[in-house]
């Protein structure tokens, strides 16, 4: 009876240990990286020689990878080695990063405007977005940016950029308006950090000043027709990203939290804090179809100024309503559009989309019921095209026409580089 009990006991240990054997990993093979750094790409990835093969895990490198603007595309396979150790191959397809910029257009003053400018969304191979531009609209613009989210570490890197910037701009008070020129000079660094696969946090400070020069226009006492402010702006950036790609359909959530607070010493502004939440939700339709949504919900310390920070744009929230129309303390926007694969080859993309934009806003000084307000709600219908090159990052032209449901609302199109949102 006791040899029974501890052959029992024996083939019971041979067996636990025999099941409970991990599968291990041998080696992490990139295949279709030429550019991209194969010694960065194991970097950031959590699955690594040695450790504890989890499906998982890889799905969620995958991911990962995916969210690079070096890299379209990315799967894995999984072969066995020897013992309980195995291979895993991650295959890439990579995107071309170094993409000119050149834009034209003109203004409503007739002035005919260009930028100029060239960045590299994957400098040396490591995920690194260096570049800058050139832009004339009767005014000289300059802009230089440096951003690497790995410099460090997988989870810790920096950004800095530098802004000369000079536009006109409407500025509108007492139901009346002026143009001004506007001279925006900031000097910016943040820390990057990624608190994990679906957390990151960017923070640091804005030395900026910023100058207004009047024009032409209407003209107030109370508005000054010079204006020359040093401010410092801390910064503080928190987003959730739970989206997956699959070339150009998006799937799943995203919430981008931005937060800003801004110190002045001057006599005609106070200090001032801004923050405004960006909801994104996607969702495949079918083989060719995804509905995608942006929720902008913000709101600024309220100033009866008119100098208010969020803007009505046809660039930024309603297609069709114009350039700089009017600006808010407070603003709620919705945008929803139904993008439609019309035709897909090796490399390009033809996608159509039908859109609803909708949005209303606080005005300076006033009141919360102001989003309620007829006068302060806009709503916009549309459609539009996507020119879409599967092998450039972020290689997408768009064009919309939109028209206004509200009353006395204006229709145009608006033309672009990326999608919407």
């Amino acid at each position: 009876m006791k040899f029974k009990f501890l052959f029992f006991l024996t083939m019971l240990f041979v067996m636990t240990s025999v099941f409970s054997q991990e599968k291990k990993v041998y080696d992490v093979k990139i295949k279709g990286a030429n550019k991209t750094k194969i010694s960065f790409i194991k970097k950031i990835l959590t699955t690594k020689n040695g450790r504890t093969l989890d499906s998982l895990v890889l799905d969620e490198d995958i991911v990962r990878l995916k969210r690079l603007p070096a890299i379209s595309h990315a799967y894995y396979q999984v072969f066995y080695s020897h013992d309980e150790l195995y291979n895993v191959f991650i295959y890439l397809e990579e995107n071309k990063t170094v993409i000119p910029l050149v834009n034209f257009w003109t203004s409503t003053n007739q002035q005919f405007s260009y930028k100029l400018g060239l960045f590299d969304y994957n400098f040396l191979g490591r995920n690194i977005a260096f570049g800058g531009f050139y832009q004339n609209n009767g005014f000289d613009t300059y802009a230089l940016n440096f951003g690497a989210p790995n410099l460090f570490s997988k989870r810790f890197g920096l950004a800095f950029n530098y802004q000369d910037w000079k536009s006109e701009e409407p500025l509108y008070f007492n139901n009346l308006s002026a143009n001004y020129m506007y001279n925006n000079i900031s000097y910016e660094v943040l820390g990057l950090y990624e608190v994990n696969f679906k957390n990151t946090l960017n923070f640091g400070l804005n030395f900026f000043s910023e100058k207004y020069k009047y024009l032409s226009g209407a003209t107030d006492p109370s508005v000054p027709q010079n204006l020359d402010l040093d401010k410092i702006l801390l910064k503080l950036v928190y987003m959730y990203d739970n989206l997956d790609y699959y070339y150009q359909y998006v799937d799943g959530f995203k919430s981008i939290l931005y937060t800003q607070y801004v110190t002045s010493n001057n006599n005609f502004q106070d200090k001032f804090f801004i923050a405004w939440n960006d909801f994104f939700y996607y969702k495949r339709v079918g083989d060719r179809g995804n509905w995608a949504n942006r929720l902008r919900m913000g709101l600024s310390s309220n100033q009866e100024t008119p100098f208010a920070p969020f803007a009505l744009d046809n660039n930024v929230n309603l297609r069709g309503v114009g350039i700089l129309v009017d600006r808010g303390t407070g603003s709620v926007v919705l945008n929803s559009e139904y993008r439609y694969t019309l035709i897909e080859k090796n490399w390009f993309v033809l996608q159509g989309n039908a859109f609803i934009d909708a949005g209303t806003w606080r005005t300076p000084g006033g009141k919360l019921n102001d989003f309620f307000q007829s006068e302060n709600i806009r709503i916009f219908s549309g459609v539009g095209l996507r020119f879409i090159h599967k092998k450039i990052y972020n290689a997408i032209f768009r064009i919309d026409y939109g028209y206004g449901i509200t009353r006395n609302e204006s229709k145009g199109i608006v033309f672009g580089i990326g999608q919407y949102f």
